[in-house]
């Protein structure tokens, strides 16, 4: 039960600064705990900065992690390291049979920031079918792996071991990033499978497989196919929430992350055909750099979608992580005044239901 009406959060990740781009692509030359310590730092003051914004539920920004899908081959064995020929980007291959390597980076991650805050946390993992779209390829991982799907189906018991270490370590919201899953909205990507909707099931399988039985944390998942493209400056994918709802019904999670903002994001009536015990995560925010949303155009945006589902079923959130790949240059005191307004917008929605029988809200 949440304990605010319309709470705030962030996604995910936050703006690197260029000390942590620094910090991060000069780990070699630092001894282990001069990094650690000059990385602490960083973490502390980026909580801080949410914190200061007014958010009810933070993230560490994901800033430990030298690539949010990479982060992968921190927990098992069999993966390289390369560079991806399209974009000259870093590319993480599997290439061998995955094996434990370090279970609980992740969870360290929200050990550190449960230590600095009272408020409620977040985790953050890929999702199995993201790890298969994003890091098996056929010419260099089909000795380990001669079908995607053999690979997909070995990332859920690292996955699902994490998330357990996560529940230990006192993260109080756990978020299944599945971008891949919603690009099945898109004509284009459909029609590259031969049999779209069941590898859309397949993804949705694969992430129930991770969270089934779980139990001490609220799980989520995050769904965006447009936000993170619009901050790198990549094409967007077009297409509502519509055609995955079968899909979207079937995930065995309590809340879920959705985008819209961005034109072609489609209409809030989907809200009304989703499973009804499900928290939307709703996306109010703007993530593309140099657009500031007022508080007013935020609360505007979430009176909309009042219109289809309950307000205790809704919290506040950018449409996206804001530093979407290691690429991204995004502005911290940008992204910070975008959180501002977030909760600003907040305050408007719960003295619109003032004195109508709603808990009153608390920090």
């Amino acid at each position: 039960m949440k304990s605010v009406l319309f709470p705030t959060s962030v996604v995910g990740s936050m703006p690197r600064s260029d000390f942590v781009k620094d910090l991060i692509a000069n780990e070699a030359a630092l001894a282990p705990e001069e990094y650690a310590r000059r990385m602490d730092a960083a973490v502390r003051y980026i909580v801080a900065v949410q914190e200061q914004a007014g958010l009810d539920v933070l993230t560490d920004g994901e800033w430990r992690r030298k690539s949010y899908i990479g982060v992968i081959a921190e927990l098992a064995h069999g993966f390289e390291l390369s560079t991806n020929p399209q974009d000259g980007r870093p590319w993480t291959i599997v290439v061998e049979k995955l094996a434990p390597k370090k279970p609980g980076f992740i969870a360290q991650e929200m050990q550190f920031v449960r230590s600095l805050t009272r408020r409620q946390i977040k985790a953050t993992l890929p999702s199995p079918a993201l790890l298969g779209e994003r890091m098996w390829d056929a010419g260099k991982s089909s000795k380990a792996y001669p079908r995607r799907e053999d690979f997909v189906q070995d990332c859920v018991p690292v996955l699902r071991r994490e998330l357990e270490l996560l529940l230990k370590a006192g993260a109080d919201i756990i978020q299944i990033d599945d971008p891949h899953l919603c690009l099945f909205v898109t004509p284009e990507v459909r029609a590259q499978y031969k049999y779209a909707d069941q590898a859309a099931d397949f993804a949705v399988d694969a992430t129930n497989q991770v969270v089934e039985g779980v139990k001490g944390a609220r799980l989520a998942v995050h769904l965006c196919r447009r936000a993170g493209a619009r901050v790198r400056g990549e094409a967007q994918h077009q297409g509502g929430f519509e055609r995955i709802l079968p899909q979207l019904n079937k995930l065995q999670v309590q809340h879920l992350t959705l985008e819209f903002t961005a034109p072609g994001a489609g209409d809030f009536d989907v809200l009304r055909k989703l499973r009804e015990d499900f928290e939307i995560g709703l996306g109010c925010v703007d993530v593309t750099p140099g657009r500031i949303d007022s508080p007013e155009v935020i609360a505007d945006r979430v009176r909309q979608a009042l219109r289809h589902i309950a307000p205790e079923r809704i919290t506040l959130n950018p449409d996206c992580g804001f530093a979407p790949g290691s690429g991204a240059n995004v502005s911290i005191d940008e992204a910070y005044r975008k959180l501002c307004h977030e909760v600003a917008a907040a305050k408007l929605l719960r003295e619109d239901f003032e004195g109508r029988g709603y808990d009153s809200v608390r920090r």
